[in-house]
């Protein structure tokens, strides 16, 4: 479970003060995918970055009781003057699992080929996005963080073999997907939510969100 328990949050854009959650309350449980609709600029990667724990909130708390994923196509903790097999082998055994199989994993679904025993800082951002969602899919999450969905790439094998083994794993996982596209969402999720005015909105299913988001256009 992830619970915002009176979460604010907001930032200085140098003119006005940007507010982002005002006391906002909510829970994502394991076993009901939520899709956050929000429009740009209105803090989609800042909420998912605390829920990550990436991000702190400015009062309020979020509680984590289930193992979380971090953010599809977040770098951190990546370094860039190490190789794939170097990082990948590394987060290996930050989170306890066989570095040899999470190498051979990341291997297999990125086929970036030579490239993946060269250093990270060295590929292209098509090559970054696939090593990384490679990465997160090689370790087992109760719930899986999205921004915006799946990454963009012109490989169609990857796009293949990416997309099946997300699905595999959400047979017994939960995700959480933010994006400004109700399309994105119905990939994903049956319940959703749209962040407006600090506050995120609760619904039983996409459509009854997609009333409110269009609303607000």
């Amino acid at each position: 479970m992830i619970a915002f328990e009176n979460v604010s949050k907001s930032f200085w854009t140098g003119k006005s003060r940007k507010v982002i959650l005002d006391r906002a309350s909510f829970s994502v449980e394991v076993g009901n995918s939520l899709g956050i609709l929000a429009r740009n600029g209105t803090g989609k990667t800042t909420i998912i970055n605390m829920m990550a724990g990436l991000e702190k909130p400015d009062e309020g708390r979020v509680v984590r009781t289930s193992r979380i994923s971090f953010p599809l196509g977040f770098m951190g903790g990546i370094l860039a003057k190490h190789t794939a097999t170097e990082n990948a082998r590394y987060i290996a055994r930050l989170y306890g699992l066989d570095p040899d199989y999470v190498e051979s994993f990341c291997r297999w679904l990125a086929n970036i080929d030579e490239y993946f025993d060269q250093p990270v800082g060295k590929y292209s951002s098509g090559m970054r996005s696939r090593f990384s969602f490679a990465l997160m899919l090689a370790l087992e999450f109760d719930i899986y963080l999205i921004d915006e969905g799946m990454p963009s790439s012109t490989d169609v094998e990857f796009n293949r073999k990416a997309g099946e083994v997300l699905r595999q794993r959400l047979k017994n996982a939960t995700v959480v997907v933010v994006s400004h596209q109700p399309a994105t969402l119905e990939k994903f999720c049956r319940s959703a939510a749209v962040l407006r005015n600090g506050q995120l909105y609760m619904f039983e299913s996409l459509e009854e969100a997609k009333r409110l988001y269009d609303y607000q256009a």
